[in-house]
């Protein structure tokens, strides 16, 4: 079995297991707290929406940032065939852009055929986003609106002009009760609104679900997306998980020890240079050591061969009909993986050093029982992965390490049975927390058994 080194893309945090943890932060999945909820832009004060901007939002401001996405050819290529693959999909059809970016999904849409494209931006790129659709000749379709889309409004004269209509045939100049406050009022608006017969968002962050931009594509679904023949582009999601061999994981250790004896020499020089005991900081540097080198999942590419089993589903999403619960991140999930040597010699060392996590993404039919009666059929459906064997994606995949890698005997057996759960971190609910149980049974090649106990570990996705 031939042991790869990722590459490592980003400075995210490396990873490790941590025993005996918790995920709760404080918060955990039974609780009705809802500090784990991603604000919809109406209801943030100021301050939230400040710092929701510089931790969020802000880096798909600049053209860089949207260059990595953009020259992601398996990205594009998804995307850019789930449309003009299916151009009778879009003909005729209105459709909204969740997170437009530079538009180019926008521009594609009507080049497609869409009658009237809403590419919504929240960042200044969106700027950026008018003039590409204006160079590419699309401006009389897609018109591009700034802002969250949770704020956004269809435009009133697009109801005419456009031909907008709700699947009930309702239109724009119907009267709505005065009252804002009054719920027909808010009904009879909310119905109003929706006349989007396609949502198209490219929404997936790290293991799918970090930055949280699902719940701002759920939550246009709600408001704009006609409910029985509307479609999602993306239509469905899964999150998996497999066991892994990845040299790495060594390197990540012998930083961390490599961090922690140059403070311990920087404690003997202060003492003898400066004549100060620093010391008594060891406990609480150990601590960020660790956070930063042991407790962190890691971004890596990995290749295909460093995968020892098949990997097992912890998630499904069914875009048409998931709820902002299900956002929320990953219930108690059960796993089993049997790994098996490779039968190479004594000198062919063979371990498990952690797990890795992605995800897939389909762009088909709905297969709701009211989606496949009213909606569109993708008669062209296309699969997207981010897992290590299709190649590199800006999304990568994210690594658990074990703090001690695992052996696996010549000619023998390991078995790991386990759950993963995932959970929106309290001081940032765009980021998760991951917690993974599990036991270790290890079967030798003269078929005597080995099983460790219960491991608990918590890894925070950064």
């Amino acid at each position: 079995m031939k042991i790869t080194k990722s590459v490592l893309v980003s400075c995210c945090c490396l990873v490790m297991q941590t025993a005996a943890s918790s995920i709760t932060n404080n918060n955990n999945s039974n609780s009705n707290d809802n500090d784990d909820t991603i604000p919809t832009f109406h209801t943030q004060d100021e301050q939230q929406k400040a710092s929701d901007y510089a931790n969020y939002f802000s880096a798909y401001a600049d053209l860089h940032h949207q260059k990595i996405m953009l020259t992601d050819t398996h990205r594009m290529t998804a995307y850019h065939d789930a449309i003009m693959k299916n151009q009778h999909v879009f003909r005729d059809k209105v459709v909204m852009d969740v997170g437009s970016g530079s538009g180019i999904l926008a521009v594609w849409a009507a080049k497609a055929g869409a009658k009237r494209v809403y590419a919504v931006e929240y960042t200044d790129m969106a700027k950026h986003a008018r003039k590409v659709v204006e160079a590419n000749g699309v401006d009389h379709v897609v018109t591009v609106i700034q802002g969250a889309v949770e704020d956004v409004t269809i435009p009133v004269e697009d109801w005419e002009a456009f031909h907008l209509q709700t699947e009930e045939g309702g239109a724009a100049t119907e009267e709505c009760p005065a009252d804002d406050d009054d719920d027909a009022s808010i009904s009879c608006k909310q119905q109003q609104s929706k006349v989007v017969d396609i949502i198209i968002s490219e929404w997936m962050g790290y293991f799918l679900l970090r930055e949280s931009m699902l719940d701002s594509v759920i939550r246009a679904r709600d408001m704009f997306l006609k409910p029985k023949s509307g479609i999602l582009l993306p239509s469905h999601a899964t999150m998996l998980i497999a066991p892994i061999m990845n040299e790495d994981h060594h390197m990540v250790i012998e930083e961390y020890l490599e961090g922690m004896n140059d403070w311990n020499d920087y404690l003997v020089n202060a003492k003898k240079q400066y004549g100060v005991d620093m010391n008594i900081l060891t406990e609480e540097y150990d601590k960020e050591q660790r956070d930063y080198y042991l407790k962190s999942s890691h971004y890596v590419q990995l290749d295909d061969d460093t995968i020892l089993a098949p990997p097992s589903v912890v998630k499904t999403l069914d875009l048409a009909v998931c709820t902002l619960e299900d956002a929320k991140g990953v219930d108690e999930t059960e796993f089993s993986f049997d790994i098996e040597s490779s039968g190479g010699g004594a000198e062919d060392e063979e371990e498990i050093n952690g797990f890795a996590g992605w995800f897939t993404v389909d762009f088909q039919s709905r297969t709701d029982e009211v989606g496949k009666q009213f909606g569109a059929k993708m008669t062209n459906p296309v699969h997207f992965s981010s897992s290590p064997e299709i190649g590199d994606t800006h999304w990568g995949q994210q690594a658990f390490y074990f703090t001690s890698a695992i052996p696996i005997q010549s000619n023998g057996k390991v078995k790991i049975n386990g759950t993963m759960e995932m959970i929106r971190s309290k001081e940032n609910a765009r980021l998760y927390n991951v917690k993974l149980q599990y036991t270790i049974g290890a079967t030798a090649a003269d078929g005597l058994n080995n099983v460790m106990d219960m491991v608990e570990s918590v890894y925070k996705i950064p």
